[in-house]
């Protein structure tokens, strides 16, 4: 098929650098939008986003998006996180809008959808103390109490909690001998805490409109929407290494050793060259299996969404890391921006599913 970019996305492209560029494209803006790099998030910047419309590239028209496409969507988290804009909040807040596109009701899209596409951020709660890679051993309740639901549990590195307007819970409506049936999805509101944040729910209530999609049905909803958060994962850390190889390529042609730039040394010029073809195959392997998801949102994508995850987040650890090697001491300091590229890459083989965890899941679809 054809990976070339439309000339639309190319100016969607071309119009995000240049938004970058100018909000926050010296450390010194990043350091005042982060507050010393302390947060992940900035609203301001952020709703500057959405009143260009770019916050609701996948949501439907008639909630106020701009009925983009997945390809679209990755495009912008690429070139965002290339350009280190401090923008934390959209990731777990297109997760959730890809959930409630699904399998909302109308009042819940419109809520929910509309207020994405305005600039607010929205999170989901999924992993517990004793239910990590393994979703279905969750334990937080939620119990029918006067026609509503009364939450119980806690939860663990529930990201942007702190800053969304809801948070999607994953809890366990009924016992069952199947530890993946009678699992549900239900809206609770913010409830404050740090950037990424531990839930205690102690008899939080919840009407029972509050649902999202069917009772008892989340583990069916969860996969159907884990293998576009990978992809989102992807596209996001796509942007990372980028920038890491941007930047230490930036580092070698000027830092001069031995009486010459050390990128002229051939031991970092193929280095540069392998991260270089992988990052490349990185990219074309995501527009890959954006494509597949615009061919058919509803399909199920349990070998690409892993092989993508897996992939560009090994490929984005490797970029940084080779970086911070090149840059030496400089790339370790935390005057650059590498040592923070650095931290990013090495945890996005975690979330959204370990790399051990999609290896399995390869294997799995190939028979195994």
């Amino acid at each position: 098929m054809d990976f070339g970019l439309t000339d639309a996305q190319q100016d969607f492209v071309a119009a995000i650098r240049d938004f970058c560029r100018r909000e926050c494209g010296t450390q010194e803006q990043r350091a005042e939008l982060t507050n010393s790099h302390t947060e992940a998030h900035n609203d301001a910047l952020y709703r500057k986003m959405g009143e260009l419309g770019w916050l609701g590239v996948t949501i439907p028209e008639e909630y106020g998006g701009s009925g983009g496409r997945m390809l679209d969507a990755c495009l912008f988290m690429e070139e965002t996180s290339r350009g280190l804009a401090p923008i934390g909040g959209y990731a777990t807040t297109l997760i959730v809008a890809g959930a409630t596109q699904r399998f909302g009701t109308e009042e819940q899209k419109a809520d929910v959808l509309g207020g994405i596409a305005n600039g607010n951020v929205e999170a989901i709660a999924m992993t517990e103390p004793e239910a990590g890679s393994d979703v279905g051993s969750l334990t937080t309740s939620a119990e029918r109490v006067n026609g509503g639901f009364v939450l119980r549990g806690q939860k663990v590195f529930c990201s942007n909690a702190r800053i969304a307007r809801h948070i999607l819970v994953v809890c366990r409506t009924t016992k069952a001998d199947d530890k993946h049936h009678g699992l549900s999805m239900i809206w609770i509101p913010t409830m404050g805490g740090r950037e990424t944040a531990h839930l205690y729910l102690d008899g939080v209530e919840a009407p029972e409109s509050a649902v999202l999609g069917e009772l008892d049905q989340g583990w069916t909803q969860l996969m159907a929407g884990l293998n576009v958060e990978r992809l989102i994962l992807a596209a996001t850390m796509l942007g990372i290494g980028q920038r890491a190889f941007d930047d230490a390529l930036a580092y070698v042609k000027e830092r001069r050793q031995f009486g010459r730039p050390i990128g002229s040394f051939q031991a970092l010029q193929h280095r540069l060259a392998d991260l270089a073809t992988e990052l490349h195959a990185a990219r074309l392997m995501t527009h890959w299996v954006a494509s597949k998801v615009d061919e058919d949102p509803d399909r199920m994508l349990p070998r690409e969404a892993s092989m993508v995850k897996l992939f560009v987040t090994e490929t984005a650890q490797k970029a940084a890391l080779e970086g911070m090697q090149m840059m030496g001491g400089y790339g370790y300091s935390s005057e650059y921006d590498m040592e923070r590229l650095v931290r990013q890459a090495l945890v996005s083989t975690i979330y959204g599913g370990t790399s051990e965890i999609q290896r399995n899941i390869i294997a799995k679809t190939l028979g195994l």
